[in-house]
């Protein structure tokens, strides 16, 4: 049996792994953390995510509780991720990552931490996503002199803009197109802009209501449109992921690692 220590475990995606969890043979939830105010501090993780009895009580003490685990899942925020890193330093536990909006440096932060233990870190843990992040950058080194543009929305409560998934699915069109992304992305268009200059990658972020994600890569030439979307109707997509993550990483070596590694695409 794997024990997972869940970071964030109040939240939605703290929710949904758990549920997956507890009805999961192989894995349990054996601590789960999340900040002393929430109003779930000291219940039982199934019954917070509904998904049935008991389960690890809710704590805020990541060092104790996190020690008892085999390996620990992160999804509350690029901020919180940051300030928790002093204590995943410390307890060198297999460490999966899915929260978003990292600077550069503490991307590296992360990465020269995954010397030392082993992190897997991701912007999406759909298997769909991913694999359509392999399409699209086909499409891009295929389609010579095709005007690329990305759409995503998101529930109104997420933070980030544009999602970190919207920056993958960026960066695979860049790639494949042989562009800069930080060069060629276009945010925010507005007033007399002019023509549209030949190598924008434009980046369009909406936000409402519940959406989970919803992510569109349109590749637009002069007689046809090519568009590769990816809709999640559930978090269950991520979760599923995460949980599958969780146990192939559990023996793996120090180093980083991400989903190309776990799909070996």
């Amino acid at each position: 049996m794997i024990g997972i220590s869940m970071i964030g475990a109040a939240g939605r995606m703290g929710k949904a792994i758990s549920s997956i969890v507890c009805l999961d043979k192989d894995t349990e939830i054996v601590a789960a953390i999340d900040t002393k105010t929430s109003p779930f501090y000291g219940e039982p993780i199934y019954e917070i995510a509904g998904a049935g009895k008991g389960g690890a009580k809710l704590s805020n003490d990541i060092l104790v509780e996190c020690a008892k685990s085999d390996v620990i899942i992160d999804f509350t925020g690029a901020a919180i991720t940051t300030s928790n890193m002093k204590y995943f330093n410390e307890l060198k536990k297999p460490l999966i990552i899915g929260s978003t909006g990292f600077s550069k440096d503490e991307k590296e932060a992360i990465y020269l931490a995954s010397k030392n233990y082993p992190i897997f870190l991701a912007p999406n843990f759909s298997l769909g996503l991913n694999v359509s992040l392999k399409l699209i950058h086909l499409a891009a080194s295929l389609l010579d002199n095709y005007d690329i543009e990305l759409s995503e929305i998101h529930h109104r409560l997420k933070k980030d803009a544009p999602s970190g998934t919207a920056y993958a699915m960026a960066q695979a069109a860049a790639d494949g197109a042989g562009l800069d992304l930080a060069e060629n992305a276009v945010h925010c268009r507005e007033g007399m802009i002019g023509e549209r200059r030949e190598n924008e990658i434009g980046m369009q972020t909406l936000r409402g209501g519940d959406v989970v994600g919803d992510h569109t890569v349109y590749f637009f030439g002069n007689n046809e449109r090519i568009e590769i979307t990816h809709r999640a109707h559930s978090r269950d997509a991520f979760a599923n992921g995460a949980v599958k993550v969780a146990k192939w990483i559990v023996d793996k070596p120090a180093g980083f690692y991400n989903m190309d590694d776990f799909l070996k695409l």
